[in-house]
């Protein structure tokens, strides 16, 4: 592989910088002193014959392709009101969906080996999001020495509905595509393909899960940073049903043959008719990863406690109140009665004594809210603390993380997303805004934007990897307690990085059975 060049003189864009990749070369642009490119093909457009197919490579082009404008994105809808107006989600015409973004420091550092990798993968139900989201720009980790990729794949029932004749998971499948094609191209952009990092949010953290677990994946990266999301996936069985009243709807078989026939914009009404109006708690049909036999042979959860994961060094965390984007919005928090909430309890089997330790912690809390924090811990908590647990003594270090940063923003507090500007460091965008409000905190972006650059670079975020003690960096303004402390042994405050608290509400996890504490 060549290094990035310097556009020739004769160039339509002078001096701007091109790299060559296995299949052409590509020209960006540089902003703000880093190098940017923008929608490369990493995969065929995967529409006509390649529509429900695993994805193939593109074809190579002679000269030089521009990559100046975020490509296609993948079909799909904005969020429902009043989540439009909290999450914006651009969309991008065209077929080609299946592209890549890259920001990397220029002019390249004059070293010999190449420059960390971060590639990132958006979340978004597995419906929503791409790339080309600019909470996710990379400006500020090409700018701290990391070479940044954002990857756009198949949604939806084109990703992810199960269908008799076509490979389950090709959103997956696409995924894996893009890890390859950094595998064999990253150094062409100043990157090193053995210091890769994947990491994602919320859906993009299940989708890591699931690479995580899939035999096919080994050997394309060397860390993995899980947000708000924790391992999941069904049987095909009972994966199909979405897939089904989709095709039901549109009076046409569940099949890739049938499905492939019809309007791309009728599909997408009646999978948006299909899937809309829940949310990770009261559910209704979505899509879901699926254990195939094939790229996931076990179900990841299973397999990451088994071990799957060695070697991998792992970085876990959630928001202190998740729910709050899923219930504050809508006005469900306040909807939920005493009875509501019991007969809640009742569906998802929660212990009484789990319920009653929630409530003791949380005196002055609605019943809405006792759900709600219910709900954060059993679908993204409980789970990740156990797949430390499980990683406990395995090679590969683990971290845990916890962001409580309040947004002033319609009283959604610390909830599901908001810690995205953070990370990218992108709170003066205005998109970031919607959700953070004007005025962030600016130095606590600077430390968990830092820690994630230092988790990248060299496997240490900056607080103590987990063991018996269960340690977690706690990310907050003015040294805010993991939720005040409750139940927690203590911790520090650092002006260079997060709070560390050890076993944050630990009576509360404990109160979950079964639970395998460490300790």
């Amino acid at each position: 592989m060549t290094d990035i060049v310097a556009g020739a003189p004769h160039d339509s864009v002078a001096g701007a910088p091109q790299a060559r990749t296995v299949h052409g070369t590509v020209r960006g642009a540089v902003e703000r002193g880093v190098a940017v490119f923008r929608g490369i093909p990493y995969a065929a457009a995967p529409v006509g014959t390649r529509r429900f197919r695993a994805p193939e490579p593109p074809e190579p082009w002679t000269g030089v392709r521009e990559a100046v404008a975020y490509g296609p994105t993948a079909p799909k809808r904005p969020y429902a009101p009043p989540l439009d107006r909290l999450l914006p989600d651009p969309a991008v015409p065209g077929d080609g969906w299946l592209n890549l973004n890259v920001w990397t420091p220029w002019p390249r550092p004059d070293r010999a080996a190449g420059l960390p990798v971060l590639v990132w993968i958006h979340g978004g139900s597995l419906v929503h999001g791409s790339s080309a989201v600019p909470v996710y720009d990379g400006w500020a980790f090409a700018r701290d020495g990391v070479v940044l990729v954002s990857v756009n794949y198949r949604l939806g029932i084109e990703g992810f509905g199960v269908l008799p004749d076509a490979p389950a998971n090709r959103g997956l499948l696409d995924q894996l595509a893009a890890l390859e094609w950094v595998r064999d191209n990253i150094a062409a952009f100043g990157g090193d393909p053995e210091r890769v990092t994947v990491a994602g949010e919320s859906a993009g953290a299940i989708s890591i899960a699931g690479l995580l677990a899939a035999p096919r994946s080994a050997g394309l990266f060397r860390r993995a940073v899980l947000q708000s999301g924790a391992p999941a996936a069904l049987p095909p069985d009972a994966a199909r049903g979405t897939t089904e009243l989709i095709a039901k709807r549109l009076g046409v078989p569940a099949t890739a043959a049938a499905l492939a026939a019809v309007d791309p914009e009728a599909l997408l009404t009646a999978q948006t008719e299909v899937t809309s109006g829940g949310n990770p708690l009261t559910g209704r049909h979505s899509f879901q990863l699926v254990v195939d036999g094939d790229l996931l042979p076990h179900d990841p959860v299973a397999a990451l406690h088994a071990g799957a994961s060695a070697g991998i060094d792992v970085l876990l965390g959630t928001n202190t109140e998740e729910y709050r984007l899923w219930f504050v919005p809508g006005g469900l928090t306040e909807r939920i009665s005493r009875l509501k909430l019991r007969l809640a309890l009742l569906k998802f089997r929660v212990p009484n004594a789990t319920a009653r330790t929630y409530r003791a912690n949380r005196p002055d809390a609605t019943p809405g809210e006792i759900l709600g924090a219910l709900a954060t811990d059993l679908l993204l908590r409980v789970p990740l603390n156990r797949l430390a647990d499980a990683r406990t003594g395995a090679p590969g270090a683990t971290y845990v993380y916890e962001f409580g940063w309040p947004t002033p923003v319609q009283r959604l507090g610390a909830c599901h997303a908001l810690e995205l500007g953070f990370v990218f460091d992108t709170l003066a965008h205005p998109d970031t805004r919607a959700l953070t409000g004007p005025d962030a905190p600016q130095e606590l972006a600077d430390a968990m934007h830092r820690a994630w650059v230092d988790f990248v670079t060299d496997g240490n975020p900056g607080w103590p990897a987990w063991d018996a003690r269960r340690p977690v960096g706690f990310f907050a303004q003015n040294g805010q307690g993991a939720q005040d402390g409750q139940d927690g042994q203590g911790g520090h405050d650092s002006q260079d990085g997060p709070a560390v608290v050890l076993a944050p509400r630990d009576d509360e996890l404990r109160s979950w059975k079964p639970y395998r504490n460490a300790s």
